[in-house]
């Protein structure tokens, strides 16, 4: 991270011209105003990033990563959320799409990338065993309690919870994603920091002012609240563009989740550029965990509260992609070693996935 003496000026730019496009969207403009709020979102996106970066840089680690998995993950809530208000029962599955192509697009693909592009530039990155064992357990059980569970309980038919088992299993997320960050902050702080290089100019760079802080974290809501209204105006014509080419529903799902988690795989990739894997794994599994442990809950008030039933269970290929990552980021990440060849290896299960998602 370098040094913050003021903000860049497209950082400011950016949330302004985005909510300026969000009051044309109540005209019918076209095509091209369409595209130019693709540009709009993708603009608050990195705005965001860069704001949370800030903050993260002024608060230190592991504050830092959980700051930015927090704000990408109000991105997401707020997203799904608004969604499947706008578009009622039909939208029920919209919530397990998102989560679970977000854990796949981050165990596989954020955490491939990072690997291989970490040990392409230094052949070998090591990173603390106790803090990524302690995100992938958190992991693990979450998505196993709410995405693999819900097929074979009985008090409903299909890949449902009943009502109260669907609250007991929001509490139970909120329990164990509570923990962690308990953990990660407060009790166990140390497995999550990582070893600091004394040539290593990012970390040892100067944090902002105060106010430049202060500035930042008023900017990063407002391009969260600018990132939420152009993607829920983009929504009907996401899914009209992937009806049109005859690709599964799901696949709306992965779009949410890729543009969702767009600024942390940036800053995840760049923290294993430059040698500091431990940063860069606390970013990404700590990400996927705030997705899940966060989003469940929300959309489980949703649905208890509207009566709407909300469709939780994956199909079969699904729960083995998804045990198959968990079983592979074990293997992978157990040693405290990583090689190209563990980027590898997650880099083809996230390909098999898209694949698979695209052509069932």
């Amino acid at each position: 991270m370098k040094k913050f003496p003021s903000l860049p000026i497209w950082t400011v730019v950016a949330p302004i011209a985005a909510w300026m496009l969000i009051i044309g969207t109540r005209f019918d403009l076209g095509l091209v105003y369409t595209f130019l709020l693709v540009v709009g979102l993708l603009g608050g996106v990195l705005a965001a990033v860069y704001h949370a970066e800030v903050v993260a840089h002024r608060v230190g680690e592991p504050y830092g990563t959980l700051v930015l998995a927090l704000a990408v993950t109000l991105i997401e809530v707020a997203l799904i959320v608004s969604l499947m208000l706008a578009g009622g029962e039909e939208t029920m599955g919209l919530a397990r799409d998102t989560v679970f192509a977000a854990i796949m697009i981050i165990l596989n693909g954020i955490v491939g990338i990072c690997l291989l592009a970490g040990a392409s530039r230094h052949k070998e990155q090591t990173f603390g065993l106790l803090g990524v064992s302690a995100s992938l357990a958190t992991l693990a059980a979450i998505a196993v309690l709410t995405l693999v569970l819900p097929n074979y309980t009985l008090s409903a038919v299909g890949p449902f919870y009943s009502s109260s088992q669907l609250a007991f299993i929001a509490i139970i997320s909120l329990v164990l994603y509570g923990t962690f960050v308990l953990v990660q902050t407060v009790r166990h702080r140390d497995y999550f920091l990582p070893d600091e290089s004394t040539n290593d100019e990012e970390v040892h760079a100067a944090p902002p002012s105060d106010k430049v802080a202060w500035i930042s974290g008023g900017l990063l809501l407002v391009c969260l609240g600018a990132v939420v209204l152009l993607a829920k105006s983009l929504a009907p014509s996401l899914e009209l563009a992937v009806a049109s080419v005859g690709a599964p529903k799901t696949l709306v799902g992965i779009i949410i989740a890729a543009v969702v988690l767009l600024p942390e795989g940036l800053a995840a990739v760049r923290a294993a550029r430059a040698n500091r894997l431990q940063t860069s794994l606390n970013l990404a599994l700590g990400s996927a965990l705030a997705s899940i442990g966060l989003t469940i809950p929300a959309v489980a008030i949703v649905s208890l509260t509207t009566g709407w039933s909300l469709s939780l269970g994956l199909d079969v290929k699904s729960t083995v992609l998804l045990l198959l990552s968990f079983i592979v980021a074990t293997l992978s990440l157990g040693t405290g070693r990583t090689t190209v060849m563990q980027g590898t290896i997650h880099l083809v299960i996230f390909a098999v996935y898209l694949f698979t998602t695209i052509v069932p």
